[in-house]
């Protein structure tokens, strides 16, 4: 389904919004496979305010502790775009609890292996006094590892080694579209990348 219409020539986010949530999955990720940059940028800055973000929306309540969920991903880049973040609830006891874990999962199986699976901790944003970013609730940080991993998952590697070009120093600033949509922009070093994602959660039977 192409909602274009809602996006350009004036976006309507609201209807955007109510439309994805009446999509079933497959219809998400083919809609949200047709975004390019300006479309995801567009929407990145729309979504500030728009809907509260919380942890839930990347793992459900209603999933318990070491269970996969799987979100479809296409990123702003002109090649490789198409890839998944996989998140899991750490164990109670775990260092990381009541933040979320995950790596990213490449469909291309050599381009995983030489970027590594790029390991990070989800977690309520920082403050904006504190270096946050204004209008996000939730970030993806790959300067936090966790201890623990679903035992589909790769090995943990600290993203320092073969990830390094792409993960080391960075942050993913997320922002919410719908109910299973979210919407994404990097920051590296410090900075604020030209990059930007947009994600679609499977639901977990």
């Amino acid at each position: 389904m192409d909602l274009t219409v809602l996006i350009e020539p004036k976006l309507d986010l609201p209807r955007l919004s109510e439309v994805l949530d009446g999509l079933g999955h497959e219809g998400r990720v083919h809609c949200t496979r047709g975004w390019d940059k300006k479309k995801m940028v567009t929407l990145f800055d729309a979504a500030k305010g728009f809907l509260p973000l919380e942890l839930n929306h990347f793992v459900p309540d209603s999933v318990g502790p070491m269970t996969e969920v799987i979100h479809d991903g296409k990123n702003s880049l002109p090649a490789f775009s198409h890839f998944q973040k996989r998140f899991m609830r750490p164990s109670p006891t775990s260092e990381n609890h009541g933040k979320l874990i995950g790596y990213n999962h490449q469909p291309v199986e050599w381009l995983g292996a030489v970027i590594g699976p790029g390991y990070f901790v989800t977690r309520l944003a920082a403050p904006v006094a504190e270096g946050g970013m204004e209008g996000v609730d939730v970030d993806i940080d790959y300067k936090q590892l966790p201890n623990e991993k679903c035992e589909s998952w790769p090995a943990i590697e600290d993203n320092g080694g073969r990830g390094k070009l792409v993960y080391a120093g960075m942050i993913d600033h997320m922002r919410k579209l719908s109910n299973h949509v979210s919407i994404g922009r990097a920051e590296k070093g410090g900075k604020l990348m030209d990059a930007w994602f947009v994600l679609v959660r499977r639901d977990v039977s």
